[in-house]
């Protein structure tokens, strides 16, 4: 399975916010055995998210987009998202009900005798999914998931991405197996053994330097008895500390 994560976000380019979400999704994502092929960050411009939907919706398995939903004037990915397949955005009754409590719940009102009329909020901007999508509640905060065909909406919130990644992640699946050896060899030094060995099996191999004096390998490959051969044969070669 082959994903792409694509991060929306005028604060992220500009480096007000860090890029975390990115960084877990893609571990998270890789730990099911799935692949990560591309990672973007792109400015809150519907035009421009909705080219890059229509593109990789085509192009992979699944993406995932994070950031950009909600009811604020920039948040612009739910419509981009109906742009690239051609659909309005649409309210059911169960999402408005969850945002009206949440709502509500955080003012200390009692979401039982409160409606969407009550609260100074444009509850629809903040309920609205791509038409037909499947909208997934969010259990931290405020705006609703959607998965809407092979595309998969977060919002850009670190605790409300994950809280919802984890409720629909038995969908990224994959047959990657990796293992990872530590070596206080210099990253150069062991340019002739990765070389050999990326051409004697049928893995792909990174190379990762660390600060704190040991260097990583991560050998990866759908078939496990490939990597722990390819595991094996490095440890003749270079000087390995640990294997996990």
């Amino acid at each position: 399975m082959e994903v792409a994560i694509l991060t929306v976000g005028d604060e992220v380019l500009a480096g007000d916010i860090e890029n975390t979400n990115a960084s877990w999704l893609a571990t998270r994502i890789t730990e099911r055995g799935a692949s990560v092929v591309r990672i973007l960050t792109i400015p809150d411009d519907r035009a421009l998210i909705t080219e890059t939907v229509t593109d990789w919706a085509d192009s992979f398995d699944a993406v995932v987009v994070t950031g950009g939903l909600g009811g604020t004037h920039d948040d612009v990915t739910a419509d981009a998202i109906a742009d690239a397949f051609g659909r309005k955005l649409a309210v059911s009754d169960e999402i408005r009900e969850d945002v009206v409590e949440t709502v509500a719940l955080h003012r200390g009102l009692d979401p039982d005798t409160i409606d969407a009329s009550d609260l100074d909020l444009d509850v629809d901007a903040w309920a609205a999914v791509p038409e037909g999508s499947r909208a997934v509640r969010n259990p931290e905060g405020l705006c609703p998931g959607c998965v809407c065909e092979n595309v998969y909406a977060f919002p850009g919130v670190p605790d409300e991405m994950k809280a919802l990644f984890e409720l629909v992640e038995a969908e990224f699946d994959g047959d990657a197996v990796s293992r990872t050896l530590y070596t206080p060899q210099p990253e150069a030094s062991m340019v002739e053994a990765i070389s050999a060995a990326r051409g004697r099996f049928d893995v792909t191999i990174g190379s990762y330097p660390d600060t704190d004096g040991e260097n990583r390998l991560k050998v990866t490959a759908t078939d496990p008895e490939t990597v722990t051969e390819t595991v094996e044969w490095l440890r003749e070669r270079i000087d390995v500390s640990a294997v996990e």
